[in-house]
């Protein structure tokens, strides 16, 4: 049985979602059997998670609210995981 896992995050790295974050939050992605979508709240666009061309799409800068919507068998520990990352900032301040 699939369930849906839904949580709201805020972009907080100060760069925004450009190729480095989105490609490490890809490869956190397709770790996980779930479907993983990315909806940028202030423009409605929305992102395949385990695409870096398609989150790069969202064009999210930094205090850009996100929703991550994880289905499958393994979504709960994908939507910890995966919001987490969002959460962390990806490093970029370091």
């Amino acid at each position: 049985m699939n369930s849906q896992n839904v949580r709201e995050c805020v972009l907080h790295n100060s760069q925004g979602l450009h190729a480095r974050p989105a490609s490490l939050f890809v490869q956190s992605a397709q770790q996980f059997q779930a479907d993983v979508e990315l909806c940028n709240l202030t423009t409605g666009m929305t992102a395949d998670g385990k695409s870096v061309l398609s989150m790069l799409m969202l064009a999210a800068p930094c205090g850009t609210k996100l929703r991550l919507t994880v289905n499958g068998s393994d979504g709960a520990e994908a939507i910890k995981v995966l919001g987490d990352l969002l959460e962390s900032g990806f490093d970029d301040d370091e």
